[in-house]
């Protein structure tokens, strides 16, 4: 029985093979890893200008772009999140496992789940909402049994 467990957060997305040997227990095989880049660090330090410098300047009165509400942050997370999405459906499709096992956390889980592929999302067998991207691999299976 072929099965996959991948654990995500908006920064780390790791996907395993489960390998049941006919004697020993279940072992995890690493299969993709990587991490976003776009997802560390601060958004002050991802935008260059500061309040004011590139404002425009009237004689009278000041209009600064700095007083707009901008949701870049939101922004940011919504394309991180099509991405993991993405390569879940791809990896998915790709191996094709008879059921696989999701760990996000539960700030961004379901807007994973929900905008999976629907033949994807029917062979989730267990969705677990925490963010287990830093468990060591000896410990993860404990959470999908």
């Amino acid at each position: 029985m072929k099965e996959i467990v991948i654990v995500v957060d908006l920064g780390h997305f790791k996907a395993y093979r489960l390998i049941k040997s006919p004697m020993g227990s279940p072992r995890l095989e690493l299969i993709e890893e990587y991490d976003n880049i776009s997802a560390h660090g601060r958004l002050s330090e991802k935008l260059s200008d500061e309040a004011g410098r590139f404002g425009m300047g009237m004689e009278k009165g000041s209009i600064k772009g700095y007083g707009e509400a901008h949701h870049l942050e939101l922004d940011i997370q919504k394309k991180i999140i099509k991405l993991i999405v993405k390569d879940i459906n791809a990896l998915i499709n790709a191996e094709k496992p008879e059921r696989w096992y999701l760990a996000a956390p539960k700030k961004v889980n379901n807007q994973i789940v929900e905008n999976l592929l629907t033949e994807v999302r029917e062979t989730l067998k267990k969705n677990v909402k925490a963010d287990l991207t830093k468990v060591k691999k000896s410990e993860l299976l404990e959470y999908f049994e």
